[in-house]
């Protein structure tokens, strides 16, 4: 099949208060049409003959990365409740195995769930989440066979192995037990929308037809879920949207008693609620932009009665937080790097973490246990594989529990990391987390691979990948742009990505495209981008922008077909939206995102290489998004150059399952970009 498959354009009016559009693909919207099958399955035929040079290549990449994972591995087991848990994983398996030992390192290990046995047969697995009762003789544990993050919740007796005959399907993952051992609180979703909505409570043993709803949220805009205090004495339900939330609560012991709220919604309040000793500390935007931290009498949530333990400071925006008996330890960010604090309740001494590297990533990981003068913490930089710490307060001293294998002859000493800040159009300067291998040419000769997200305020901080060594070993530079839409400088940086300010996040991109340009680290020959779902997003525009940049795309999962979507009340996780983009029931902002629609704006010019993925089951971006783009951009551009759409059929919008089998979609990527330089091996 040497041309591409086009699809028949069927004239659809989409019709709005501000405007009709005619959407010549809107058909695509139609998973049981056998025509809509047989074109994406055309489409990955397309794909599979375009990319048949690269056979040979895509199995080379995909052993090199294989072969740096060490396949018999295990976490750093933690302390929780009398055992310790961890997580690990046998030679050729998927998937992780779950297990425990109580009271000491040396007792026998109990399996707690092995997913390579439960997934065994299934196209796709997926395990949410798992609870182990008070008790720890009870698990509740979730799963997901199709991608479409709709969980069943399952019981065991993890005394005698039973399990119990109740099924809760379409639930969030989470399952929280009550002190009495018996009772669980889980929220259930919306099957249309995906939204979790509801919590209930289950008593084990019982028809869940006879469960009894706890809370219903009504407004399509908020998510709502349920958790329980690391004192283990309330359960918690929150309650948030983009920019408001809500905690409300009860008894870990009285679990039939009605939850009382903590703090009524309010507009532009986002807060979140920990449990210490005789007081609640709440992490709050109220009146500080960047967060600060306060505290609460048990007896009085009012807002009257907080009072500032941490002010807020406009250079450092507070993230998170962990509470111990003798100290407390803040996540910050200050110039967009994470920082991590120490303070004794005691004397209000403090000091913070050294971690030594220009850009790194360093958080807070899990601490289950309140007694303890240790901080578990995880570490990882562009250079330095994901590593696990455990650091005394007291003493000062961080002892390596811990640091991600890898294997084939890697040395971190063989790659070299930068921090650089590339001038924005309005003269913002937009940090750059790059790293390359030594021996890189500063010349304009070399490939880069250029990446982001920027949106929703996730920060995307500089991790270590043992895929990417494969790109990096080749001559390539890779570049994180901390782009504005995220949140590495804290909220501002946010609140200046959104909504009626949202291009700020495609000119960020292609400003610091422009300067890895001029400054030589690539050229627009050799130069990458990549993003995925809402950095698909980014992908799609910043090609309609500056297409002459790049030499190649690849666009994850991207939703690009945003007016569509956010006027589609049905489609999941629309109105939860609406406080990132905007609601286009408005005409601001509906005449604003048509201004910036990868669909809506395709246009005939020359665009670069594309290569988009999807998935069939996709939950969040549907799948039809990506296909209706790639077909509208087969009618209207203008160049030869290679435009491929791969869909998995049996994949939702994290890809394939199975640490190997996603392997292979990275194999994909990788090999697009190397068939497009002519390297071959």
């Amino acid at each position: 099949m040497s041309t591409p498959p086009i699809a028949a354009p069927k004239p659809h009016q989409l019709v709005s208060p501000f405007g009709t559009r005619t959407d010549n693909y809107y058909w695509l919207n139609e998973p049981e049409n056998p025509e809509v099958i047989e074109y994406l399955n055309a489409e990955n035929a397309y794909f599979e003959q375009q990319m048949a040079p690269t056979k040979a290549l895509q199995e080379q990449l995909f052993q090199e990365i294989k072969g740096r994972i060490k396949e018999q591995d295990e976490s750093v087991p933690y302390r929780d409740n009398g055992y310790y848990y961890y997580t690990r994983y046998e030679e050729g398996g998927e998937y992780p195995i779950y297990c425990r030992k109580a009271g000491s390192l040396s007792a026998p290990e109990e399996v707690l769930l092995n997913a390579n046995e439960m997934g065994r047969g299934e196209s796709y697995f997926d395990i949410g989440d798992f609870e182990v009762s008070d008790d720890n003789q009870l698990l509740a544990y979730s799963t997901d066979t199709v991608s479409r993050r709709l969980y069943t919740l399952r019981f065991r007796n993890l005394q005698t192995g039973q399990l119990y005959p109740e099924e809760i399907p379409n639930t969030s993952g989470e399952a929280v037990w009550a002190a009495d051992n018996q009772t669980v609180f889980y929220t259930k979703k919306d099957v249309e929308t995906l939204l979790p909505y509801q919590v209930y409570r289950h008593t084990l043993g019982t028809d869940p037809a006879q469960d009894v709803l706890v809370y219903e949220e009504l407004d399509n805009t908020f998510y709502t879920g349920v958790g329980r205090s690391k004192s283990r004495e309330y359960i918690m339900l929150h309650m948030s949207s983009t920019m408001s939330s809500e905690t409300r609560y009860l008894r870990a012991d009285s679990p039939t008693e009605e939850p009382q709220v903590f703090l009524a919604r309010e507009d532009d309040h986002l807060y979140e609620v920990a449990h210490f000793e005789d007081q609640f500390y709440i992490l709050s935007n109220a009146g500080a932009p960047n967060f600060h931290l306060l505290k609460t009498p048990i007896a009085d949530t009012a807002k009257t009665a907080w009072q500032v333990v941490i002010p807020h400071r406009s250079d450092v925006f507070l993230e998170n937080m962990e509470l111990f008996r003798e100290y407390l330890v803040l996540g910050e960010r200050k110039e967009g790097l994470l920082q991590l604090r120490v303070i004794r309740w005691q004397d209000q001494q403090e000091h913070y973490l050294n971690f030594g590297e220009p850009t790194y990533t360093a958080g807070i990981s899990i601490n289950p246990e309140f007694d303890t003068t240790v901080l578990r913490y995880g570490y990882t930089s562009l250079t330095t594989p994901h590593s696990t710490y455990d650091y005394d307060m007291t003493t000062r001293t961080k002892t390596l529990l811990k640091e991600q294998t890898v294997l084939g002859g890697f040395n971190k000493e063989d790659y070299v990391t930068e921090r650089l800040y590339a001038p924005a159009l309005d003269g913002t300067l937009i940090p750059i987390s790059i790293v390359y291998k030594k021996g890189f040419r500063q010349d304009g000769q070399a490939p880069l691979l250029q990446y982001a997200y920027g949106s929703y305020g996730l920060s995307m901080d500089a991790t270590f990948s043992v895929a990417r060594l494969s790109l990096l070993n080749r001559g390539f530079a890779y570049a994180i742009c901390h782009i504005r839409g995220g949140q590495e400088l804290g909220r501002q940086w946010y609140e200046d990505g959104k909504k009626l300010k949202k291009i700020n996040t495609f000119t960020d991109f292609t400003d610091c495209s422009r300067f890895l340009i001029e400054q030589q680290y690539t050229s627009p020959e050799k130069l990458f981008a990549m993003g995925g779902s809402a950095g698909g997003l980014l992908m799609g525009a910043v090609i309609n922008l500056y297409p002459e940049y790049y030499k190649g795309v690849v666009a994850a999962v991207p939703f690009v077909d945003v007016v569509t979507t956010m006027l589609d009340e049905t489609i999941p996780l629309t109105t939860g939206e609406y406080d990132e983009w905007g609601n286009p029931n408005q005409q601001e902002f509906y005449e604003y995102m048509l201004s910036y629609s990868p669909y809506d704006q395709v246009k005939a010019q020359a665009y670069p290489n594309l290569l988009v993925t999807t998935g069939l089951h996709d939950s969040q971006v549907q799948y039809f998004e990506p296909a209706k783009w790639v077909a509208k951009l087969r009618t209207l551009k203008t160049d030869n150059n290679l435009l491929l759409l791969h869909t998995d059929m049996e994949a939702g919008h994290g890809g394939a399952s199975g640490r190997f089998k996603s392997i292979h979609d990275t194999a994909r990527q990788f090999a697009f970009m190397l068939l497009l330089l002519g390297i071959e091996d």
